[in-house]
C-alpha cells in the first residue's frame, strides 16, 4: 500500500514543478514560496482537523517537536532553492536533478538511521546519480 502513496507523491511533485514554473514567471521566488507555504498551511491543518489528528498534539515529545521543526526548516530551504532553480532552468532539467535527493536520502538513511543498503537499493541510487550527471553535463 505504501507504494500507492509514493506514486501519488511523485504525481503531485511533478504537477508542482509544472504549476510552479508557470506561477513564478516574473515573480520573486521567495514571495512565491511564501504564498505556496500559506496554501499548504491551510490544506495541512484542514486535513488534520477533518481527520481528527489534532487529538494527538499533546502526545508529541520534545524530540518529535525538535525534529519536526528541523524538517520544516529543511523543507522550506528546499522549496526556496527549488523555486529559484525552476525560475532559472528548465523543468525537464531541474526536477530530475532535484530528485537526486532520493540518492542522498538513501545515503543518509544508512549513515544516520542504520538502514541496510541492499544491492538493489545501491544500484537504484547509482542509476539516479548517473541520470543526474547526464542531465547536468
Amino acid at each position: 500500500m505504501w507504494w500507492i502513496y509514493a506514486l501519488l507523491s511523485a504525481l503531485f511533485a511533478a504537477l508542482t514543478a509544472i504549476l510552479a514554473k508557470i506561477g513564478i514567471k516574473g515573480v520573486n521566488t521567495d514571495l512565491a514560496t511564501a504564498i505556496r507555504t500559506v496554501v499548504i498551511l491551510f490544506v495541512a491543518w484542514g486535513i488534520v482537523f477533518a481527520r481528527g489528528g489534532i487529538e494527538s498534539l499533546p502526545t508529541l515529545t520534545r524530540q518529535n517537536w525538535i525534529f519536526l521543526i528541523l524538517s520544516g526548516v529543511a523543507t522550506g530551504l528546499s522549496w526556496i532553492f527549488y523555486f529559484k532553480a525552476l525560475q532559472l532552468g528548465k523543468v525537464s532539467q531541474v526536477a530530475p536533478v532535484d530528485k537526486l535527493s532520493v540518492a542522498i536520502a538513501i545515503l543518509f538513511s544508512v549513515l544516520f538511521l542504520g538502514e541496510v543498503l541492499t544491492w538493489k537499493v545501491a544500484l537504484g541510487a547509482i542509476l539516479i546519480i548517473g541520470g543526474t550527471l547526464v542531465l547536468i553535463l
